[in-house]
C-alpha cells in the first residue's frame, strides 16, 4: 500500500494538519535507519543580547496531536537558560539520504514530573549516573577530574560502580532516582515548514502557522493550522 505521507510531492490542496506528515517521515527515517541517530535535531534558542545558539539533541517523543515534540536535557544547562529568558525556539530535522526537511518554530516549556520521571526510569544505570554526575554546560578543568565528580555523585547517591576507577555501574546497582534538575522539554508548534527535494532545485515547500494560548502550565489550546506553499 503506497504510504501517501512519503510521495514525492506535497498535494496540491495543502494537508490540514501537518504534524502527522512531520511525523511519518521521521517514522520512515528511524524505521530504515538512515543514519546514526535519525531523530536528531538542531534545537535553537536565543541567548543573552539576541544572540542564536544552536546544538544537536535527540527527538524522544513526536506527538502529532496535540502537536510538539519532546527532548530530554538538564534544565541547568545553558539552553535551558536561555529558553527561561526566551522560550520562543526552532527545531530543524534533515535526512539527506530521504530528501527531507522539517523546520518547527514554538514555545518550549517543560514536560510534567510524572513524563520525566518514566522517561528517566526507562534510561540505563549509566546514563541515569550521568544526568547526577555532570553539571551541564559549565567548565571543568579536564576530563579526570569529570570522572572523579561523577565517581564522588556515584558515592553521593549510593550507587554501586563496577570497578575502582571508571563510571560503570554495577549490574546489580539499586535504582537511581531522576535529579531535580532534569527531564523533559515540550516543544509546542506553532509553525512548521515540510521541504522535499526536488529536481533542477525545483523543490517543493510549504509553512503551516497556527496561534498558541496558554492554558495551564503544561499545555495550550490552538488554532487551525493555516497552509501556504512557498517558492524554493
Amino acid at each position: 500500500m503506497t504510504n501517501n505521507y512519503l510521495a514525492d510531492r506535497l498535494p496540491e490542496t495543502l494537508p490540514a494538519d501537518p504534524m502527522h506528515w512531520a511525523a511519518a517521515w521521521l517514522a520512515s527515517a528511524t524505521n530504515n535507519n538512515i543514519q546514526r541517530n535519525p531523530n536528531s535535531m538542531t534545537l535553537v534558542s536565543v541567548g543573552p543580547n539576541a544572540a542564536p545558539s544552536a546544538r544537536i539533541v535527540l527527538c524522544k517523543a513526536f506527538e502529532a496531536d496535540p502537536g510538539y515534540v519532546v527532548m530530554y536535557t538538564n534544565y541547568e544547562s545553558q539552553k535551558c537558560l536561555e529558553i527561561e529568558q526566551n522560550s520562543n525556539v526552532y527545531v530543524l530535522f534533515h535526512w539527506d539520504s530521504m530528501g527531507r526537511q522539517i523546520r518547527i518554530g514554538g514555545t518550549a516549556i517543560r514536560s510534567p514530573a510524572t513524563e520525566s520521571d518514566a522517561y528517566f526510569a526507562s534510561r540505563d544505570g549509566g546514563s541515569q549516573l550521568g544526568a547526577w554526575g555532570s553539571d551541564q554546560s559549565r567548565a571543568i578543568e579536564s576530563h579526570a577530574a569529570l570522572v572523579r565528580q561523577i565517581r564522588d555523585r556515584a558515592a553521593e547517591q549510593g550507587v554501586a560502580l563496577a570497578d575502582a576507577h571508571g563510571t560503570r555501574v554495577a549490574e546489580d546497582a539499586a535504582a537511581i532516582s531522576r535529579p531535580p534538575y532534569w527531564g523533559g522539554m515540550r516543544i509546542w508548534a506553532s509553525s512548521i515548514e515540510l521541504w522535499i527535494e526536488g529536481k533542477d532545485r525545483i523543490h517543493d515547500r510549504a509553512l503551516w502557522t497556527r496561534k498558541l494560548t496558554p492554558n495551564t502550565a503544561e499545555g495550550f489550546d490552538f488554532s487551525a493550522w493555516t497552509g501556504t506553499r512557498l517558492q524554493p
